[in-house]
């Protein structure tokens, strides 16, 4: 029996077809991937079989009911987890619950058996607001909202960015549990283990489904876009030899502490980085990642210990440290509606560069980003690796002594992070240092040396291959997932 038929949709924006004749079908029960690169369509697809957008022209069902005409149907059948987090940040993780289930006529208790798997893990922080949760619990979260009303079918569009590895494996082996339940489902993923859970994938590009088939048939088939071949490390190799020969640290950092009263997110941690480094900052959610990089960009102050970046003090100097450094943050932090050409004028004003600078340097950064055609365009209409790119090109504008990046390719397709890491070579051969965090493990593979954080504090550091063969691992992943499994404090 078919839960989702999808034929000859059309969808445009003016004067980009976001679909084009887009047929498929899924059946009742299936895991269904809907994949492809930055800008394919599919958030346009899934917006559409959740009934918040109208196609053009063709028809769609979900559960035998008509995406147009049968509308308040198919929204009592179905749960929808979009890309960004959906839920309400002032909430509490309880109060975000009873107030989806009340949209749908239900109550927690009616729906608690169904939501039982997943939200019994999250449950003892139901008075947590849903803003302070680690990446992994909000997700938990958002997926108890989406199945509190008893769902046939679930729309997950690419539920686990920003996650860590231990709980992208911890949400999917809940999904796959729903599987025995009856449920439908349609996820879209970046991530290839997660494109292997799904029985069938439909792959998009350009808004057209080039192919239709197993995981594994249509990853082959179509490797060039989701198995890239590998960035060559003999670049960040070389440059590492270069500065083991000119130690000059940029960062250094002594015992430092994140307090917030009992609780300590940073718990004495000591490192150092070299100049042109790209120093790797690994942690499950909820580790103190993200805590220890706003200490060390001056948006924070430590409760104890010492630290210094680009030579500045970081209790003492943070205001110096913030105008020599480039900063990337999770979230696309560029004005969506201004151009692209009006973000980089704007942020290298703010670095206090020259106008005559500014123009010289933003006509050769358009040119090597191959974005002359679209340097008038608006950033809030780019694909999101697009966005990426740029993003990182003006935070590095400035040649900054070092530049930190917090997860800077969450969601971006294999193809865009390979070539958006090609960009982080060069500015490292430049002689930027590059601090990043990322839940790709084969970005960890790229890095010089990396540091991963347990419980808040530092539980291992050293090059990749230092640190496969100390723990006997055979990969970055299992590297991950052997020291992410000893934590000890809750998220």
């Amino acid at each position: 029996m078919e839960s989702i038929v999808v034929n000859n949709i059309c969808k445009k924006y003016g004067q980009v077809n976001a679909l084009t004749d887009v047929s498929f079908s899924v059946s009742k029960g299936e895991v269904f991937g809907l994949i492809g690169p930055d800008g394919a369509g599919k958030t346009t697809m899934f917006r559409i079989l959740a009934t918040l957008l109208l196609p053009d022209s063709g028809t769609a069902s979900v559960d035998g009911f008509d995406v147009v005409s049968q509308m308040k149907e198919i929204r009592r059948r179905v749960g929808y987890m979009p890309g960004k987090f959906s839920l309400y940040q002032d909430l509490t993780v309880r109060e975000n619950l009873e107030f989806f289930a009340t949209l749908f006529g239900t109550t927690v208790d009616e729906g608690y058996d169904s939501i039982r798997a997943i939200y019994s893990q999250i449950e003892r922080f139901a008075d947590r607001k849903a803003g302070a949760l680690s990446g992994g619990m909000k997700q938990k979260l958002a997926l108890s909202c989406a199945l509190v009303h008893q769902p046939s079918v679930l729309f997950l569009d690419e539920p686990t960015t920003g996650v860590d590895p231990v709980s992208r494996k911890e949400l999917w082996e809940m999904l796959l549990t729903l599987k025995e339940r009856d449920i439908t489902i349609v996820a879209s993923t970046p991530y290839l283990d997660e494109v292997r859970c799904c029985e069938r994938v439909a792959f998009l590009d350009h808004g057209q489904v080039r192919g239709i088939d197993t995981p594994e048939v249509i990853l082959d088939r179509f490797k060039d876009v989701f198995n890239p071949p590998g960035i060559e490390k003999a670049s960040a190799n070389s440059q590492l030899s270069t500065l083991n020969s000119q130690p000059d640290n940029v960062i250094e950092v002594s015992h430092l502490v994140k307090a917030f009263g009992t609780f300590h997110a940073v718990d004495d941690i000591s490192f150092s980085v070299r100049r042109g480094e790209i120093f790797g900052f690994l942690g499950a959610n909820g580790a103190g990642k993200t805590t220890a990089m706003h200490m060390l960009t001056g948006l924070n102050q430590p409760t104890d210990g010492t630290g210094t970046v680009a030579g500045f003090d970081i209790r003492t100097q943070h205001e110096q440290i913030k105008k020599h450094i480039g900063y990337m943050s999770q979230r696309f932090s560029l004005y969506e509606d201004l151009t692209v050409r009006e973000n980089i004028r704007l942020f290298a004003g703010i670095y206090g560069m020259g106008s005559e600078e500014i123009k010289v340097k933003s006509e050769e950064l358009l040119h090597r980003l191959q974005f002359e055609d679209h340097a008038d365009d608006l950033v809030g209409g780019l694909p999101l690796g697009w966005k990426q790119k740029l993003a990182f090109s003006v935070s590095i504008f400035h040649e900054p002594s070092i530049v930190f990046l917090d997860e800077p390719t969450g969601g971006v397709d294999p193809a865009t992070r390979r070539q958006f890491w090609e960009l982080i070579y060069d500015a490292a051969a430049r002689g930027i240092t590059i601090f990043v965090t990322t839940h790709y493990m084969d970005e960890a593979e790229y890095c010089d040396r990396i540091s991963i954080m347990v419980d808040g504090k530092i539980s291992a550091i050293g090059t990749p291959d230092e640190l496969k063969r100390r723990l006997n691992q055979p990969d970055m992943d299992h590297v991950f997932t052997y020291l992410a499994r000893q934590a000890k404090r809750g998220d």
